[in-house]
């Protein structure tokens, strides 16, 4: 028998909401991954996939800020019931509250490729660090990684340009 797993997603958001655990993963395949990610209120990276993303907006709504080619910031704003296609290597950063809930789907990642995670100064938006991860298993929550690793960082959160210093959620 076909391992076919069937998720509830009511449910998962409760009992992530219940935990205070910010991602459950649903299944982790050779070739797919889809987890439900409770918000984070301090999310402020962008995140640069080698993989596409579909987003569905399970709970609440979402301010999925990224950036252009050009380089700038823009925001889409994904309401409760809408859905997302980013494609890979698009620097976004999905930024909603704890009380919302995101369905995410995307590709496995191969050996060999890198997430990228990136802060921009708040003042003159100059790069201000870049972590690289290896994400061979969603259950390791990858982002709360990058995030601990740049915030623990005071040289990582100051603006070379402007000597601004991102503060600590």
């Amino acid at each position: 028998m076909l391992p076919m797993p069937i998720a509830d997603l009511d449910a998962v958001c409760n009992e992530l909401t219940e935990s205070g655990e910010r991602v459950k993963v649903l299944w982790q395949q050779p070739d797919t991954i889809a987890f439900i990610a409770r918000g984070r209120e301090y999310r402020s990276e962008f995140h640069i996939d080698p993989a596409d993303e579909v987003m569905y907006m399970i709970k609440g709504e979402m301010n999925l800020h990224f950036r252009t080619p050009e380089g700038t910031e823009d925001i889409s704003v994904l309401k409760e019931g809408e859905m997302v296609y980013t494609a890979a290597g698009v620097p976004h950063s999905p930024r909603f509250p704890p009380d919302a809930f995101l369905l995410v789907m995307e590709r496995k990642r191969r050996e060999g490729e890198i997430d990228r995670f990136q802060w921009f100064c708040p003042s003159c938006d100059h790069l201000l660090h870049e972590e690289r991860l290896v994400v061979s298993d969603y259950t390791l929550d990858p982002v709360s990684k990058a995030y601990q690793t740049f915030f623990d960082s005071e040289d990582f959160r100051t603006c070379v340009e402007c000597s601004e210093v991102m503060p600590r959620p």
